[in-house]
């Protein structure tokens, strides 16, 4: 049996034009037969061009009957697909005719020989003829998955993905309703240790990309939400154990002048830990991981003997501004902390999923 009699193309679709019905058509030429169209709450004026798909023998069309968002049709597309193509492989692809049928193709091949891989149809940005807001968006979510993820991801926001049968139950439960969903996805693959898979496609643009719904402000910081809480969090511990550190070093300098950024140091990380443990541990990570606190806390005595050594050296060589040293050398540790906590302290380990 040919990969393409076994992969469901799922077209999530608002308010369409004719690139729609061509891309349809299109792909039924190539010999795919189970197409998913979602109507998601498109005006009145658009409900021929899903009456006529709807008359194709390939096609199935859901509508829903207000706008949900993108997020949510896919998700309805999801639990038809798990509950009428048992063991079939999902490509999402969007309506607006920016991913050719050739490329459909190499994604859903991709997919069959890699079956328990998420795979991006990716672009290359590079180009001068790609749109500003395109080019900036996703170099800027590069760079920020990068880094809060520890991902390399070359097109963070393509629609053209590949998705296993076995991944619809997870991404049912995923959160998200508009475009952040699709970050969120990522998020996933990165919380089930489910590999990422690339395949370069073809970089289309129409009309300056004017036909997408995507709105570069309300759909950005809902996109970015997902990552704001994790330097949220972190920032406003940093905040704690700076202003506590200036308060204890304001109390013991006098009294200790030599030993007080040490002790200073201590009283302000115990405090300030407790308080970041708990909201890494319940908002953050959302970890319901085992000896979390036990790693925690030995990051913590780490990370807190490095800072007290390193502001002592640093004072001792300057003699004075022990809180600018400190707000300084913190905030590469803070940047270095980060990454330990998500890929040791918090991460929850197979074994664990397994039981849960």
């Amino acid at each position: 049996m040919s990969f393409k009699d076994n992969t469901v193309l799922l077209i999530p679709s608002y308010n369409p034009d004719e690139k729609l019905k061509i891309l349809v058509d299109e792909i039924i030429k190539a010999n795919y037969s189970k197409i998913l169209v979602i109507n998601d709450g498109s005006i009145v004026e658009k409900k021929e061009i899903f009456d006529t798909l709807s008359q194709l023998d390939e096609v199935t069309v859901i509508s829903h009957t207000v706008n949900q968002g993108k997020g949510r049709a896919l998700k309805t597309g999801f639990d038809y697909i798990r509950n009428h193509f048992h063991n079939h492989a999902t490509v999402t692809v969007d309506a607006d005719g920016q991913h050719a049928v050739e490329d459909i193709g190499k994604v859903a091949l991709e997919l069959q020989q890699n079956p328990e891989s998420l795979i991006l149809g990716v672009r290359d940005f590079s180009g001068e003829d790609i749109p500003a807001r395109s080019r900036f968006g996703n170099n800027l979510t590069k760079v920020v998955v990068k880094f809060t993820l520890g991902i390399t991801i070359t097109d963070t926001q393509t629609g053209l993905r590949g998705i296993p049968f076995g991944m619809l139950d997870n991404l049912l439960s995923v959160k998200g309703e508009r475009y952040e969903y699709e970050m969120n996805m990522i998020l996933e693959c990165k919380n089930q240790e489910t590999s990422i898979k690339e395949v370069s496609i073809e970089t289309i643009y129409i009309e300056e990309n004017e036909s997408s719904h995507f709105n570069p402000i309300v759909d950005s910081i809902k996109i970015y939400s997902v990552f704001l809480k994790f330097i949220s969090s972190s920032l406003l511990s940093f905040g704690v154990d700076i202003l506590l550190f200036t308060l204890f070093s304001i109390l013991f300098k006098e009294i200790y002048p030599v030993e007080f950024i040490l002790i200073a140091t201590v009283a302000a990380r115990i405090l300030s830990s407790l308080f970041n443990y708990f909201v890494n541990k319940k908002i953050v990570f959302r970890s319901d991981s085992r000896n979390t606190a036990i790693r925690y806390y030995a990051l913590s005595i780490i990370q807190m003997l490095t800072s007290a050594f390193l502001v002592f050296a640093v004072y001792q060589l300057i003699g004075d501004g022990e809180v600018a040293i400190k707000i300084v050398l913190d905030s590469i540790l803070f940047l270095i902390s980060y990454v330990i906590q998500r890929e040791w302290v918090f991460r929850k380990r197979k074994t664990e999923r397994q039981v849960d």
